[in-house]
């Protein structure tokens, strides 16, 4: 469980009464609180008769060309890039995907496989705690790579030492990035793509928070490749409903990109995953065709960092981030602010450090911060968002910090 930041911030918090007369808040998880379209619920009822047939690994011909279609317009790809009978596969959500990457990327570690070496697994610090946990079970050797503000929370590419790269099985990218809200750019995606062509690993770009964003889509890993010439190589990428949808529960997404990956994770399926039931599978086909139940989530979304911007700016200056929907907040020790807030307003948020690894210099990334989710309707945010910043000013004034030393949230 070491890598698991909820178990520790249920420890935590296990003998901490929610205090200040409060409806508890659960702004500590990245889990939609709105309503998916009627639709969905309309089409699982309409296809129950498909209840008692077992899905197919790869799902069926009509997901997959919804998933083509929207990814060719969303992306810019051109035809034939991308084959929806070879380059696609629905996933039961992408944590399950991201972390069986790792088990079909990685391998065995032995003389032979790996030449004595532990293979490496690369990934941003703070990161996503599936990457983690899938490379430990992969047998693989976790890189941290420090994702901070002065780097605009990205990893530097040319701070990997070669020694690294010539062990690396798999790197897992995420943008928009969680928790930080950053979007890598167009030619930083080109840049990883190539660099693991050259070094023969597999990029697994995490797209999850791609339709969630302030003013302009994010790029995205495809097109990368399509500018790279069009070849799908080394790369997948992974798309979910839970963000996009409001649809967590469904527990439904896609991985596509390079077919020999593609079909290494359809036999990880097939041997111990789970398929898309044919009823879920027809609700979520729907909604890759459908944009206007994106589009109003991304208006709440959008709404919710105005407010934050307006009640959390006076204390932090810019709190807004390109991508996602969680606020990443300098609070300068994020366990104890996250145990007062929770003590004083019943507002349950995730200490930054829980997110984290320390690095060589025993230095955590994320300790200073907490991750606040913006998840709810604005009308039930923007009270909440007061109770967060009353206790805050409170504990940053008791803190000792000063504008100067607080870096942008």
């Amino acid at each position: 469980m070491k890598f698991h930041p909820f178990t520790r911030l249920n420890k935590l918090l296990e003998n901490v009464t929610p205090g200040g007369g409060n409806t508890p808040f659960l702004l500590s998880v990245g889990e939609p609180q709105f309503a998916p379209p009627d639709f969905v619920s309309e089409i699982i009822a309409a296809e129950a008769g498909s209840w008692g047939k077992y899905p197919q690994a790869n799902g069926n011909e009509a997901f997959r060309q919804a998933v083509k279609d929207w990814t060719d317009k969303r992306y810019g790809l051109p035809t034939g890039m991308l084959q929806a009978d070879q380059h696609i596969l629905p996933v039961a959500g992408t944590r399950e995907a991201l972390f069986h990457i790792a088990l079909s990327a990685v391998p065995e570690y032995g003389p032979e496989s790996t030449g004595g070496e532990r293979p490496i697994v690369l990934m941003p610090n703070p990161f996503y705690h599936v990457y983690a946990g899938a490379a430990a079970a992969a047998g693989a050797e976790p890189c941290f790579l420090p994702a901070r503000a002065e780097t605009n929370f990205l990893p530097v590419i040319a701070d990997i030492p070669p020694a690294i790269l010539k062990r690396t099985a798999l790197a897992y990218l995420c943008s928009p990035a969680n928790p930080q809200g950053t979007v890598a750019d167009l030619d930083y995606l080109k840049a990883w793509l190539a660099l693991a062509r050259r070094h023969d690993f597999v990029l697994a770009s995490d797209e999850c928070y791609a339709e969630i964003y302030l003013h302009t889509p994010p790029p995205g890993a495809l097109s990368a490749a399509r500018d790279l010439g069009g070849e799908l190589d080394h790369l997948l990428v992974f798309h979910s409903l839970s963000k996009r949808s409001s649809g967590a529960g469904l527990r439904s997404g896609f991985v596509a990109g390079d077919a020999n990956l593609i079909r290494r994770q359809t036999q990880l399926v097939n041997f111990g995953g789970v398929a898309q039931p044919y009823p879920i599978l027809a609700a979520a086909t729907a909604l890759w065709r459908d944009e206007d139940h994106v589009i109003a989530n991304r208006r709440r979304y959008q709404a919710n960092f105005a407010l934050a911007q307006e009640i959390l700016g006076p204390l932090f200056g810019e709190v807004r981030s390109a991508g996602g929907f969680f606020l990443w907040l300098d609070v300068g020790d994020g366990e104890r602010a996250a145990v007062e807030l929770w003590r004083r307003a019943a507002i349950k948020v995730l200490p930054g450090g829980y997110m984290a690894r320390p690095d060589a210099a025993g230095e955590n990334p994320g300790q200073r911060y907490i991750r606040v989710a913006l998840v709810y309707e604005p009308a039930d945010m923007k009270p909440v968002l007061k109770r967060l910043a009353a206790v805050l000013a409170d504990f940053l004034t008791g803190n000792g910090r000063r504008d100067a030393d607080r870096s942008p949230g």
